[in-house]
């Protein structure tokens, strides 16, 4: 049988004072204060008025975290920099300069802080926070109250966020700072600054932003194209250069501009950081001289770590047959040629490709060239006496303006046939018969230089690259 001691009621012996006390539904442990435990039905109520309940030595609590307020230090309006405590609220007076608040160093999940302005005049004596090598907001830049009788509440939450604003506050805390830098031709749309380089330059970044402001850069890189192949035959034209590769960034950094179908994933702005960094503009790549030798490429163009390939020379009809080079875009092949005498583009690859291969010319009885590759379009492959058009462009709204870049040169005509068009985009145009030379691509639009056309006729120059870089500036 098992024992039982049935009582209601335990005393001291020393003073018979009431140790347990059982009375109704409620039992009451200890009588001095501060120690006292009663226990009402689902109720514990630990400690009495007036009394302190506290944890010993080495022990610790769970389950009693904080409510999410804290304890206002009413008794000590704070008028000089300091390092706030744990679960302290504080007044910063700023009437007579700007003060720093310090966050509690390395500081547990469930730490809280408040920080109010006193006199309302902190938007013109800041309340600077600073996190003390903690995140803020899941950041890394110090927090400022800058709005007079503002109050913000802060609770570490854990080391990917770190300190997190709890109070009703309308916005984030973290002072703005944007993207300030200097070099090409500047100019600005609304809140964007846009620098063009139409040669090289620098690009100097004195303040690189941060997330809450501005911190990237948008980019167009564009390099040079090819030049246009030369004829040294009285009855056949020669392939057109290739347009300089093509490289931009999506545009949602700065504002949301329309960009071209190459301004796609996994292509994406450039974060910067304070520092000076070298634009190169590829130069055009120079036509071959009335049929003889061959062609040059477009030279590459290169910014914040994003370099387009200068586009491929066109091919011309010597003997032997000189093929269309491979760049950014390719050169078209001249009359006579292959498939495989036409140069590939997006050489080096990229992703998204910078540019398209050129196209082929024709044989008997067209003998014309075949356009140059552009940005978005394959050169056209010529059957007939006119040369091939050239490959499009893009078009890009980087500048402010719609802007169509790299387009395709067109292929050198036969007898009988005119020369290819030049695409949009800076695109040189075919020569026609008699002994007609190709026309020069467009300056600082990287257009492929046209096919010359008839006996010791050249292919014209390609047009040079341009870099443009755009970013939010306030």
């Amino acid at each position: 049988m098992t024992s039982k001691i049935k009582v209601d009621n335990i005393n001291k012996v020393s003073d018979d004072t009431t140790i347990i006390k059982k009375c109704g539904s409620t039992t009451t442990v200890g009588s001095g204060s501060g120690n006292t435990v009663v226990v009402c039905g689902s109720t514990v109520t630990i400690g009495r008025c007036g009394g302190t309940v506290a944890l010993a030595s080495g022990a610790s609590q769970t389950g009693f975290g904080r409510t999410g307020t804290v304890d206002w230090q009413t008794g000590s309006i704070k008028t000089g920099d300091f390092t706030a405590a744990n679960g302290e609220g504080y007044f910063v007076n700023t009437t007579s300069g700007a003060v720093t608040v310090t966050l509690p160093s390395s500081p547990s999940a469930g730490n809280i802080v408040g920080i109010a302005d006193y006199a309302g005049t902190a938007a013109n004596n800041n309340i600077t926070v600073a996190r003390n090598g903690s995140k803020l907001e899941g950041g890394t830049e110090n927090g400022v109250i800058n709005r007079n009788r503002d109050a913000i509440t802060l609770v570490f939450v854990d080391v990917t966020q770190g300190w997190l604003a709890v109070n009703d506050n309308e916005t984030s805390f973290i002072e703005p700072k944007f993207v300030t830098a200097s070099g090409g031709t500047p100019s600005t749309s609304g809140d964007f600054k846009i620098h063009t380089f139409t040669g090289p330059g620098t690009f100097t970044v004195s303040c690189a932003g941060n997330a809450i402001g501005s911190n990237s850069v948008d980019y167009l890189v564009v390099a040079g194209g090819g030049g246009g192949g030369g004829s040294n035959s009285p009855g056949g034209g020669a392939g057109a250069g290739g347009a300089g590769g093509y490289r931009e960034s999506p545009g949602t950094a700065s504002g949301c501009y329309s960009v071209s179908p190459l301004g796609t994933s996994p292509a994406a702005a450039i974060a910067v950081t304070a520092q000076a960094y070298p634009i190169v503009v590829g130069g055009g790549g120079p036509g071959a001289p009335s049929g003889v030798g061959n062609a040059g490429n477009g030279v590459n163009s290169s910014a914040l770590g994003i370099s387009s390939a200068g586009g491929g020379f066109g091919g011309s009809p010597n003997a032997p047959q000189i093929p269309g080079n491979p760049g950014g875009s390719g050169g078209g092949g001249p009359w006579q040629s292959r498939p495989s005498n036409v140069g590939t583009g997006n050489t080096p690859p990229v992703n998204p490709p910078q540019g398209n291969p050129g196209g082929s010319g024709s044989g008997a009885p067209g003998y014309a060239g075949g356009g140059g590759g552009g940005a978005t379009g394959t050169g056209s492959t010529t059957t007939s006496g006119t040369g091939g058009t050239g490959g499009a462009g893009a078009t890009s709204s980087i500048n402010g303006t719609p802007t169509t870049r790299s387009g395709g040169g067109g292929g050198g005509g036969n007898t009988g046939g005119s020369g290819g068009a030049g695409a949009s985009g800076g695109g040189g145009n075919g020569g026609a018969q008699p002994n007609g030379a190709g026309s020069n691509g467009s300056s600082n639009l990287g257009g492929g230089g046209g096919g010359g056309a008839g006996d010791v006729s050249g292919g014209g120059n390609g047009g040079s690259g341009v870099v443009v870089l755009r970013y939010k500036f306030q």
